[in-house]
Order: structure tokens, then C-alpha cells, then sequence
């Protein structure tokens, strides 16, 4: 039988404290532990890893999506990885084609498209290009904390402004908020949807699930502006957490309408490979008494299972409990004029300026 390994506190700031092998990889380095025995409990409490961004030299920068379950053919990331560090992120597992791990690794090594704005420019001037919505990420958080100073995500806005090609955005972040200017101009000319998801309204469990997203509050304020700037805005209830956060679903909604959301959509948690074990590890670490009933409610809506990869029922699970968490969900979005509608984002404008133009928004 293998040595159990010893195990550590959660660490501040970070979703996990965790960094399992990568399932691609044949070696498994483990540190010795010998130094837990010198170490005070305040040390280890008050461990930090600082947060490393790597250059990413990727010479394309729209990747397309052949997913039936999702409403778009291409989507921008301007970052892989996601200082975010929520817990339950289904993009973790993408950490380990660049030879990281879907753990710690996820979200302290994020790798930044420097090129990002450039290449798109280069994407849309291409005559193969037919103008379409391009998703902002679909993957990992266009607006996450380096977003602040890098501002990629907001050259790609202006990009696409630039040309007239449409986008939708979508973040749990507030620091939407920066380019406000930007996406009014867009939703002037119809060519953006915003949507910020929301996974609870519980301050003190959205900092243990999602410890560098924006809080609660600050995403329902962020609604508040955007549809007060006459931006389509969204609501996007995910993941919504069977056993932990689905009986949230009718307050989120509630609160969102109020703001001005004019839509909304949610998606079931899942846990695609080692997702499953950093999860159920989150949940013995941070609500020991409920983690066991967690476990079995997501193993209800997913076949008995922790996973279910197929196609057309990935977002939104089997079984009766999904059915039930689909029927409330359906019912107060009817109640709050939230019904799931299409936004008919326009490509007529789409033009090819000149490469010398600059855009040109008022302050």
C-alpha cells in the first residue's frame, strides 16, 4: 500500500493548494515533506506562490469550436490559465497539453498572448475571414487580475470595433467595468453581448470556490452598469453546484433581473479528469460536513458518475435532479422575463480599414 501522503492547509488567495501529476507525463515528482515538522501552523496558513506569467508564442489567436452544446464557431484567449483559481474551472485539464499541472499550476502560471490584438487584426484582414461573433474566452477569464495592466483583452475590443466584427463577452470579473467606453460603442452599432457569471451570492463561499474573481456583489453591480450604459447583458448561473449552490439559482436570477439583466443561462458543474479529484479535495477541505453529499448530488445528475463528457448533455446533465434544477431554473426565468433569447448581433458592418487607421473613441 502506498504511504499516505501528508496533507497541507488550503493556501491563501488560491484555489487549491494542490498540484497533481499531469495525466500526459510518466514521472511524478512528490517533495519530500520532512520540512512540515519545523514548520508552525501560521507558516503554513500564510503560504504564498507568486503568480508567474510566461510568454505564449501561439501565431494564431481564434480557436474554433466544433461543440454542438456551444453557441459560437470561434473564440479568443488572450491568457491560458486563470488566476481566478476557482476550484471547480473545467478549463484546468487544458493546462496539461503545455505540460503543467491542472492544479496550483492552473492558476500561477499563466501563459499571455502578448500578440493577441495583432493577430486578430491579421484573422480579420484574412479574405478567408466571413464575419461571425467571436466568443471572449470560452476557456479562461479574458478579464482575470493581469488583464489590469496588460490590456489585451481590450485591444482585441478595439479591434473588433475597428473592423465592425461582433463579439461576445463573457467574465466573473468586475474589471469589465474598464472598458466600458468600448463596449458601449460596440452595443451602439449591435455588434456585443456581455455576460457575467455568477456562481453564488455568498461572499465567504465565493472566496473559498473562486478566491480571485470578483465578489458577488461587485459582478451584479458590474450588470448594473453595463445594461445602464444600454449593453446587452447577461447572466450565465455557473457552475451551478448540486447539494452546494443550486438552491441559489432563483436568488441570482432575482438579483440580476433587478440590475438589468436581460438574459440568462446556466450550466451544471462539471468535473472532467482531475478536476473530479481537486473538487472533492476543495470540498473535505472547506465543508467537510456537506462534501459527501455533494459528491452523491453530482453523481445523480451525471449517470452515477462524477463526469459525463457526451455531447448534449455536458451543460446540463440526466436524471432527475438535473431535470429539477432545468425546471426551476426555466420557471423563474419566465417570472423575471429572463427566457434564453437569442441577440442578433450584426455583421453588415464588418469592414477592412485601412492599416493606418486608429480608433477613434470619444473620453
Amino acid at each position: 500500500m502506498d504511504e499516505q501522503r501528508p496533507s497541507l492547509p488550503p493556501m491563501q488567495g488560491r484555489g487549491t493548494s494542490l498540484n497533481p501529476a499531469n495525466r500526459f507525463e510518466c514521472i511524478d515528482i512528490q517533495p519530500e515533506m520532512d520540512w512540515l515538522d519545523e514548520t508552525t501552523t501560521e507558516e503554513l496558513l500564510t503560504r504564498r506562490v507568486r503568480t508567474q506569467y510566461l510568454v505564449d508564442t501561439s501565431r494564431e489567436i481564434l480557436s474554433r469550436n466544433e461543440s454542438p452544446d456551444l453557441p459560437f464557431r470561434y473564440s479568443l484567449n488572450p491568457y491560458r490559465g486563470c488566476e481566478h483559481g476557482c476550484i471547480y474551472c473545467y478549463a484546468r485539464p487544458t493546462h496539461e497539453y503545455l505540460g503543467f499541472s491542472a492544479g496550483l499550476d492552473f492558476e500561477t502560471r499563466i501563459m499571455v498572448k502578448r500578440e493577441a490584438p495583432r493577430l486578430l487584426e491579421r484573422a480579420l484582414r484574412a479574405p478567408r475571414w466571413t464575419p461571425e461573433p467571436i466568443m471572449l474566452s470560452g476557456n479562461t477569464d479574458c478579464y482575470q487580475p493581469v488583464e489590469r495592466r496588460l490590456a489585451l483583452t481590450r485591444g482585441c475590443l478595439e479591434v473588433l470595433l475597428r473592423f465592425g466584427n461582433p463579439a461576445a463577452v463573457i467574465t466573473k470579473n468586475a474589471l469589465i467595468l474598464r472598458d466600458l467606453d468600448v463596449l458601449a460603442e460596440l452595443a451602439r452599432r449591435r455588434l456585443v453581448v456581455c455576460t457575467l457569471s455568477v456562481t453564488t451570492l455568498d461572499p465567504t463561499l465565493a472566496e473559498a470556490m473562486e478566491p480571485r474573481g470578483s465578489r458577488p456583489e461587485k459582478r451584479l453591480e458590474a450588470i448594473e452598469r453595463l445594461a445602464a450604459a444600454g449593453i446587452p447583458t447577461t447572466v450565465n448561473v455557473a457552475p451551478v453546484i448540486p447539494g452546494l449552490t443550486d438552491h441559489e439559482t432563483p436568488a441570482i436570477l432575482k438579483a440580476a433581473a433587478a440590475r438589468g439583466a436581460v438574459g440568462a443561462g446556466y450550466i451544471l458543474l462539471r468535473l472532467p479528469h482531475g478536476v473530479k479529484e481537486l473538487f472533492a479535495a476543495w470540498l473535505h477541505e472547506h465543508v467537510p460536513e456537506r462534501a459527501a453529499r455533494v459528491l452523491h448530488a453530482v453523481e445523480d445528475t451525471r449517470g452515477g458518475r462524477l463526469n459525463d463528457p457526451r455531447f448534449g448533455t455536458r451543460h446540463s446533465g440526466t436524471g432527475a435532479r438535473a431535470d429539477a434544477i432545468a425546471h426551476l431554473f426555466a420557471l423563474h426565468c419566465r417570472r423575471l422575463g429572463l427566457e434564453t433569447r437569442r441577440f442578433d448581433l450584426i455583421t453588415d458592418g464588418f469592414r477592412r480599414p485601412d492599416s493606418g487607421r486608429q480608433l477613434d473613441l470619444p473620453l
